[in-house]
């Protein structure tokens, strides 16, 4: 099975200009070359058949992507309107300012199918192509935010997949969300 990096993970994980809250230490073909090379720890079913996440012990200094919100680091929550591309509207994003997550234990990496990237315009030369990274500090999936279920439901013109929308796995979503935030 080979993997390679989207471009729209590589833009989210490497941007050209480095962030605290993404991967820290390696290259993006340093990133893959590790995929390719060490087998995950476990692989975890996705959202829907054509994804997958590969569970990979942190070997780099890259933080949490999110920290709970508590009594006293809520004054430090922000919130504004972004879109992840050009492409895209805009949506209501929420984040913490001047905090620091702890490193993260695991990397868990969102794999789609290359059958599905096609479909969303996206032609590889693999089989499975990363369009997203969690750094967590279990080996759990950190469940997808409310909008970019929302989006997902949309299909593939708004940027989403296609998936539609399940109640059960949006209310997960909405309580885990509510009690935890990313960070910049």
């Amino acid at each position: 099975m080979r993997i390679i990096l989207t471009n729209f993970a590589l833009r989210r994980l490497f941007p050209r200009e480095q962030r605290r809250n993404t991967i820290q230490d390696i290259t993006a073909t340093e990133f893959e070359r590790h995929l390719n090379q060490q087998a995950p720890l476990q692989e975890l079913p996705g959202y829907a058949p054509f994804c997958r996440l590969h569970v990979h012990r942190n070997w780099t200094s890259t933080r949490c992507l999110t920290v709970p919100v508590t009594d006293c680091n809520r004054h430090l929550l922000r919130s504004g309107y972004e879109s992840r591309n050009h492409r895209e509207l805009p949506v209501l994003v929420r984040w913490f300012e001047g905090l620091q997550a702890p490193i993260a234990n695991y990397l868990i990496v969102i794999l789609y199918s290359a059958e599905q990237l096609r479909q969303e315009g996206t032609v590889i030369d693999a089989d499975w192509g990363v369009v997203g990274c969690l750094y967590t500090e279990e080996p759990t999936e950190t469940p997808m935010t409310p909008i970019t279920m929302m989006r997902n439901a949309l299909g593939i013109a708004e940027g989403g997949s296609g998936v539609p929308l399940e109640a059960l796995a949006y209310k997960r979503s909405v309580e885990f969300w509510d009690a935890n935030a990313n960070w910049r």
